[in-house]
């Protein structure tokens, strides 16, 4: 008997995947274990398995489209299967499949409308025409005529800005004056369809500031001693530590002091954290991802920048795991390394808390007043 396959949820937060290349196609034989297609999550791009073993016999949800969980990602059964019936009982197919079409379309017409001329070059300031008027005659000003004599203008060759038509001073003194040429700007725009993981953020983003209180607290830290600290580290250790390293590692030490501070609403109640887990926000070409440092109170600073740069690493190359990004029980995001002084974070839910870490810099401190 057919089965069905189905879009698989990959993290606890996605509700749309899109398939971002089928390593099978229809037709070809199956067998449990196989990777069947990669996935974009709103996290990562992960291989996704079949649990079954047959012949691949539909294909729902083409390369580079989008689908919601549990809609039907392909059919797996014998050889020649009669599988109309399990399609037409499932008819949240046709509409996700409708609907990433239109998506599609839209953007291509988007991208393919003509662009919009705003303005065209102007060759004269006030002549549309030199040609004569078809009675031959021409309304001017005494003063008009007796400087079109001066300079051999016919007004008849004129039309006039003046009341009614007519050929006044200015026409005259205008007339076969050159101008500098309008810009000519175009008008355009594209629309790029949405990745899950940026619909994700967007969608954590805007819950977390609505249904999380924030308030903010802002302080300098004096870090000359932290400067020397690493100096002399990197001086003996085989790991080279990073400042976001050291951040992370006091971060955990202080929340180990102050439990309080390692806990997360749960409606009816608050959870208080006796592990301390950090998340470290990684930012990527298409959004922001967040793995986690476990039990970062009891590790090392070699072995936290040895996690923190394979973490970098694998989110830049979308090879997280579900595992990687989940249980945070604090954050860390720091822009301190891109010249960043001062920014507000936004609380990465379940955690009460993050921690927006700036740039270090020299400045004047005022030392045993």
């Amino acid at each position: 008997m057919a089965e069905i396959v189905k879009m698989p949820k990959l993290s606890d937060t996605m509700t749309d995947g899109t398939v971002s290349k089928w390593l099978k196609k229809v037709g070809d034989t199956v067998k449990s274990g196989d990777i069947l297609a990669e996935i974009d999550s709103d996290k990562a791009t992960m291989e996704f398995e079949s649990f079954y073993d047959g012949v691949l016999l539909y294909i729902g949800v083409p390369d580079k489209k989008a689908a919601p969980v549990d809609s039907i990602l392909a059919i797996i059964g014998k050889k020649g299967e009669d599988i109309s019936k399990l399609i037409a009982d499932h008819a949240t197919l046709a509409p996700a499949a409708v609907s990433a079409d239109k998506q599609a379309a839209k953007v291509q017409n988007a991208v393919a409308q003509p662009a919009t001329t705003l303005a065209q070059p102007a060759t004269t300031a006030a002549q549309p025409s030199a040609q004569p008027l078809q009675d031959g005659r021409s309304k001017a000003s005494p003063l008009a005529k007796k400087l079109a004599e001066e300079k051999g203008i016919s007004v008849t060759m004129l039309r006039g800005t003046g009341d009614g038509g007519r050929v006044i001073k200015r026409d005259i003194e205008n007339f076969g004056r050159s101008t500098v040429p309008d810009f000519v700007g175009t008008e355009g725009y594209q629309e790029v369809e949405v990745s899950q993981m940026r619909k994700t953020i967007a969608r954590r983003l805007a819950e977390s500031k609505f249904t999380s209180p924030h308030f903010y607290l802002t302080m300098e830290i004096l870090m000359d001693e932290v400067v020397k600290a690493r100096e002399a580290i990197n001086t003996f250790s085989s790991v080279k530590i990073s400042f976001n390293d050291i951040v992370i590692k006091a971060v955990a030490a202080s929340i180990r002091r102050h439990p309080k501070v390692n806990s997360s609403w749960r409606g009816e109640v608050i959870r208080y954290n006796q592990h301390i887990h950090i998340g470290m926000a990684v930012a990527v070409e298409d959004g922001l991802l967040v793995p986690v440092i476990r039990f970062a109170d009891g590790k090392t600073l070699s072995q936290i920048a040895v996690e923190a740069r394979a973490f970098s690493q694998k989110a830049k190359d979308k090879k997280l795991q579900p595992q990687d990004w989940e249980g945070n029980t604090f954050t860390i995001s720091n822009l301190g390394m891109f010249g960043i002084e001062e920014f507000t974070a936004i609380i990465n839910p379940p955690d009460a808390c993050i921690l927006a870490v700036g740039g270090i810099k020299e400045s004047a401190v005022v030392k045993n007043a």
